[in-house]
């Protein structure tokens, strides 16, 4: 893998990493209650690879809990 991808990758996670911040807090502000907040990250590749499709597709999911 050369080093443009991996710039890409790190520009993805982190413009990800800025607006889900950004998401959580602003839902934690309207959100009424002080139990913890489950949440679930989810990756997964769109790409239409057509014909030459790999046998699995990229998909990941985190999960956790975050306090109040």
């Amino acid at each position: 893998m050369g080093e443009d991808s991996r710039d890409d990758i790190r520009r993805l996670l982190k413009e990800f990493g800025v607006r889900a911040d950004g998401a959580i807090v602003a839902h934690l502000a309207a959100a009424a209650g002080n139990q913890p907040l489950r949440l679930r990250c989810t990756l997964e590749d769109l790409t239409d690879y057509g014909p030459g499709a790999p046998s699995t597709r990229l998909h990941l999911e985190v999960e956790g809990t975050i306090r109040r």
